[in-house]
């Protein structure tokens, strides 16, 4: 008669791995109370210990994560910006910063790192532990335009990121240097169409929606263009502003203040309506090109497999800070308008963009640099 398999050496392991979960290093269960499962189930037949014992082991391994999560934030966060200082999304990401820094009892550290069109601190971003400690500002170019125009991003907005939620969105502007020869877009498009050699533009980077969004005006009216990528919109409305380029799509809340004091000047607005900031600026459908109204939109990000009760924390903290009337006023002040979401809504948004602009590259036959 076969011998009935002795539970009582995997109860004590199984006891012993409770009491050790309950220590504050949740993540560090000795080796050896491993060992005595696996010894314990060797010998007593492992089909009969693991039917019996395999709920509790497995509340047992993922008792680390829970007690993260109930515990974070411990220490500060990392907020990353994927572009230079001075952007549009170094604004949303302070905006929003110091509200959740309240609502976490954790200061939320601004950390800016251009370059590539935000996609190196994307990411490296990506690649980081998902613990809740580094987090990404991704906007409409890192998780929508980018991936559907660049190959060998090294990741993959899908799969490799946690939406946490959207901050806010804000239409794009095209501006143009005082001394260039167009006061609307119309003229701006003739100019290009007949000049003997490219009109310089700026943007923050390739692939982003800037860059996009001048190649499709290009494509579908003849205009004559030049790509001139920088390390974010900080940088490239210098050179706008020192007459260095002549053409830049830049975010709303970046170049706004300088249309109201002439330093540049705007032509039109890429939004579905006009901006409250400038409300004399029409936009590209009034100006007689339609088709021009998708959002700059930035949000919150962290990396792939954060514990979803983190994910929650953050969202309940980013909704915190956008219901603030500080916050608002402040992005409005900018021209942009605060647009709370849960992390599936966001993740749909993200889904919705990388589909709609692979489609158009593809149809448009935009080729990276």
């Amino acid at each position: 008669m076969k011998r009935r398999p002795d539970p009582r050496p995997i109860r004590a392991a199984v006891a012993k791995m409770a009491k050790n979960a309950r220590m504050r290093d949740v993540g560090r269960l000795p080796r050896a109370v491993a060992g005595s499962i696996w010894s314990a189930a060797m010998t007593r037949g492992i089909s009969a210990l693991l039917a019996e014992f395999a709920m509790p082991i497995a509340l047992l391994l993922a008792a680390p994560a829970v007690a993260a999560a109930q515990t974070y934030p411990a220490r500060p966060i990392t907020l990353v910006v994927p572009f230079a200082p001075g952007g549009s999304a170094s604004t949303a990401a302070r905006s929003v910063a110091d509200k959740m820094s309240e609502t976490l009892g954790q200061q939320v550290v601004i950390d800016n790192r251009g370059g590539a069109g935000g996609t190196v601190a994307t990411r490296a971003v990506a690649k980081t532990a998902p613990d809740g400690y580094t987090l990404l500002v991704a906007t409409s170019a890192t998780v929508g335009t980018a991936p559907s125009l660049l190959q060998n991003l090294g990741y993959d907005p899908r799969k490799d990121f946690d939406p946490i939620g959207l901050i806010a969105a804000t239409p794009n502007l095209i501006a143009v240097h005082p001394s260039f020869p167009a006061h609307s877009l119309a003229e701006l498009i003739s100019v290009a169409r007949q000049a003997s050699s490219p009109i310089a533009y700026g943007s923050p980077g390739v692939g982003t929606l800037n860059h996009l969004t001048v190649e499709l005006l290009a494509y579908r009216t003849g205009m004559k263009v030049a790509h001139v990528p920088y390390k974010g919109a900080g940088p490239a409305l210098n050179d706008l502003l020192g007459g260095h380029i002549g053409v830049l799509i830049s975010a709303l809340p970046n170049a706004h203040s300088h249309v109201l004091a002439g330093t540049i000047r705007g032509l039109a607005v890429a939004g579905a309506t006009r901006s409250p900031l400038l409300p004399l600026l029409p936009t590209f459908a009034e100006a007689g090109f339609p088709g021009y109204e998708v959002p700059l939109r930035w949000g919150l990000a962290a990396p792939a497999g954060t514990p979803r009760a983190i994910i929650a924390r953050l969202n309940q903290a980013l909704d915190a800070a956008l219901r603030s009337e500080e916050v608002r006023q402040r992005l409005a002040l900018e021209g942009a308008e605060p647009t709370p979401t849960t992390p599936e809504e966001y993740a749909a948004i993200i889904d919705r963009e990388l589909t709609m602009w692979s489609e158009l590259a593809r149809t448009v036959g935009i080729k990276p640099e």
